[in-house]
């Protein structure tokens, strides 16, 4: 088990997690992160709960009041999964995995704490083809029953890594032929400005304190979004998507 010295937080689980809701519970049970399904007796028929006997699970029906236990009175869409999350993998395993994609990318977490943004970039990382996220050992958000609501389900299939040192992971990236990216508000560079046909490792970091100095000095290229609005930023995730959009429209072309 992974934990933070600060407040001894874990960023995998090593105890089983409880998540809930459609798109959650279909995700653990056909990634095969599920163990235990529990399920409102009129959804007999659903075709999660059907999988799920047929995979073999752990699987009960239930009745409102118990699942409202179960999810902490949460909006749970009549299903809820016991799930264990899948071992993180070292960096090295990961940059070889990646190398399947023709252009691999790999997004890189520096200190994003909320878990509703980690389920949101995760989402994104899934949606435009992430070979993995790479996120921080300490001062990082948990993946947790909140990550995988956020996520839709993303959280049980993209790969993830876990490192001391986002400094030195960079570094190993490098050396392994990826371009840094990294997001910057007072770049010169605009996210527009840069070839993605390389494998590129996007580096997004937390809307306070953003990426450290370390990682920036490391970066191959340091750009921005275009603001034209009242504002000067962007939530963390939804930089992420953006760039990640970017990414992959410009390999399409």
């Amino acid at each position: 088990m992974i934990t933070y010295r600060k407040k001894r937080k874990t960023i995998v689980e090593s105890k089983p997690i409880i998540i809930y809701g459609r798109n959650a519970c279909r995700s653990a049970v056909y990634s095969g992160q599920a163990e235990r399904l529990y399920y409102l007796s009129r959804l007999e028929g659903d075709e999660v709960v059907r999988l799920a006997k047929e995979r073999g699970l752990w699987v009960r029906p239930s009745d409102e009041p118990s699942l409202a236990r179960l999810s902490g009175r949460a909006p749970h869409q009549g299903l809820v999964c016991q799930i264990r999350p899948a071992e993180p993998l070292p960096l090295k395993e990961l940059i070889a995995q990646s190398r399947k994609s023709e252009y691999p990318t790999i997004v890189l977490l520096d200190g994003i704490e909320d878990p509703h943004n980690l389920g949101a970039i995760l989402r994104s990382a899934d949606a435009f083809g992430a070979d993995g996220v790479v996120v921080r050992s300490r001062g990082q958000a948990p993946l947790n029953a909140t990550t995988y609501r956020t996520s839709a389900g993303a959280a049980c299939y993209v790969k993830l890594s876990i490192v001391s040192s986002l400094s030195n992971a960079v570094r190993e990236l490098k050396a392994n032929g990826f371009w840094i990216v990294s997001s910057e508000g007072s770049a010169s560079l605009t996210y527009l400005d840069v070839d993605y046909k390389v494998p590129i490792a996007l580096v997004v970091g937390s809307e306070g304190k953003g990426i450290s100095r370390l990682v920036l000095e490391e970066s191959d290229f340091v750009v921005k979004i275009p603001m034209h609005g009242h504002v000067n930023s962007l939530n963390a995730s939804v930089a992420a998507g953006i760039f990640l959009a970017q990414i992959d429209a410009c390999r399409m072309k």
